[in-house]
């Protein structure tokens, strides 16, 4: 959730003295945008993934991520919102040779220590968009990561909202959650992949509108989030929780259609400082708290800003494809982050859906007239939403193709536009081929992590379980499948006994 800071609550003068400093870093920004030398050498991937600690036996949430943090010892891994969240930052990679399978190494080796740390504890690790074991009751207990800024976050989007949360989500089967919420607490159920790409300021608005398009098939290749305390909802079900549970609007201001701080976007864009300049203008400060930096003082003194105060306001801004500034070595650079997937099911899948997204991300804004001017912005936003609502089984609208589902759209006409695009980045052919098998094979069989989810669940209630017992029991071949690291369209389906007896595995 960003940045650490020192305190949770700010008076009106420190609220005016951010806005004020904000509004300089803009400033600051623009004329960097205009003269100055950002950082790009060639193209470069990094990712973060956001798990869930378990409890061995229950399969419930475990509060011990400082615990767990505490036996890995390593900087790549650090605390999220709520205490059974941990995440890891994967170092920054160009996806050229067989880095795509370095990747998966390096994945899945550091998946292996953390679970051997959360073991010591007597509890997994789990990689997944919601965990189908959260209950709206594990937020009546203490449950937010110690740090000031999660904290902090929690009440002031209270604060902005007047009110509690509530959570408002219809699943296809008319099951829904309605419920009301005097924390963020449920926010922490949102376990997440981001997949990152450096830009140079001029192709900033370009990646952008590209990765605008691409988040609907990603969701709806991706999609591993349906099931919410017990509910069966989206096939993504983690796009409407997060959205819903960032929202600082009143009743009163949806309807006058002020905009939420978790949203795909209004239009294409010509700028990266279009967003930076919308968030500034359009949302209020969650965590004013002011750095000493000067910034227009440094720029003028021929050094690089941080624009601290910038980006901390920026990190409070949840758009689905993110803009992101900062320094390294006293060196500016862009980056597009993508935040659209969820974790897992597994790490091959992880890749996998990487690959697909750089490789159409790459083809997209290297070849051709760019998608999205043959695209209308709300098209492309109703794609995302239908995809988030029914996974693999969506309908997309596509430039010359009318409509048609998503699983055509992919395996017959953008695969091979993917593997075009991972090929001028400059990945194997081997290495290609392989990833992009998954994406396939996913279309093939129609299933992606949500919907075996759904599949295993429903075999086990129509074997007789009640709702929470054929949860638990998909979710503990869930994890063995995923730490088996196959990929999700190739786990078999049990076919439980219809009994309360042994269940007999006949996938």
């Amino acid at each position: 959730m960003g940045q650490e800071v020192s305190q949770a609550d700010f008076t009106r003068e420190q609220r005016l003295r951010f806005r004020e400093k904000v509004r300089t870093d803009l400033v600051v920004f623009e004329r960097m945008l205009e003269g100055s030398r950002f950082d790009f050498t060639r193209p470069l991937m990094g990712l973060e993934i956001e798990l869930n600690l378990l409890d061995g036996q229950t399969l419930a949430p475990a509060m011990i991520n400082r615990e767990v943090l505490a036996d890995l010892g390593e900087e790549d891994f650090q605390t999220e919102v709520a205490r059974y969240n941990i995440e890891m930052n994967v170092p920054p990679r160009p996806m050229a040779g067989d880095q795509a399978v370095r990747l998966d190494r390096f994945l899945t080796q550091a998946l292996r220590r953390a679970g051997d740390a959360a073991r010591a504890h007597g509890a997994r690790v789990a990689e997944v968009g919601i965990l189908p074991t959260l209950t709206a009751e594990l937020f009546d207990e203490p449950w937010i990561s110690e740090g000031v800024r999660y904290q902090g976050l929690n009440d002031s989007l209270l604060r902005e909202r007047g009110e509690g949360m509530e959570l408002e989500i219809e699943g296809p089967t008319g099951e829904r959650v309605s419920s009301y919420h005097d924390t963020i607490g449920p926010l922490s159920g949102c376990t997440s992949v981001q997949l990152h790409q450096q830009v140079t300021p001029q192709d900033f608005p370009v990646y952008w509108n590209a990765a605008s398009v691409i988040s609907s098939l990603q969701v709806a290749m991706g999609a591993n989030s349906p099931y919410l305390f017990g509910r069966r909802l989206w096939a993504e079900t983690r796009i409407p929780l997060f959205t819903q549970m960032v929202d600082t609007r009143s009743v009163e201001l949806k309807y006058q259609g002020v905009r939420p701080r978790a949203y795909f976007g209004n239009n294409w864009i010509t700028s990266i400082f279009d967003l930076f300049e919308e968030n500034v203008r359009s949302f209020p400060a969650l965590l004013p708290e002011t750095s000493e930096e000067d910034s227009m003082a440094v720029l003028e003194a021929g050094g690089v800003p941080e624009l601290k105060d910038l980006k901390l306001h920026n990190g409070t801004v949840w758009r689905w494809n993110r803009p992101i500034y900062d320094t390294s070595q006293g060196v500016p650079h862009l980056r597009v982050e993508n935040r659209v997937l969820p974790a897992g099911p597994s790490v091959v899948d992880t890749v996998a859906n990487a690959c697909f997204y750089y490789g159409l991300l790459e083809a997209a804004t290297t070849s051709g007239r760019p998608i999205w001017t043959k695209m209308a912005f709300r098209t492309a936003e109703q794609n995302f939403v239908d995809a988030a609502k029914h996974g693999i089984d969506s309908v997309h609208s596509w430039p010359g193709l009318g409509t048609l589902p998503v699983t055509e759209l992919v395996a017959d006409h953008l695969l091979s536009v993917a593997d075009d695009g991972l090929a001028a980045l400059g990945l194997r052919r081997e290495v290609r081929s392989h990833y992009l098998s998954v994406i396939e094979g996913r279309c093939r069989t129609r299933t992606n992590g949500a919907s075996w989810q759904i599949a295993v669940t429903e075999a086990y209630e129509t074997a007789g379980r009640s709702r929470e017992e054929a949860l638990r029991e998909m979710f503990a071949h869930y994890l063995d499948n995923s730490e088996e690291n196959a990929p999700v369209h190739t786990w078999p389906v049990p076919q439980p006994a219809a009994s309360s007896g042994t269940e007999e595995d006949r996938g």
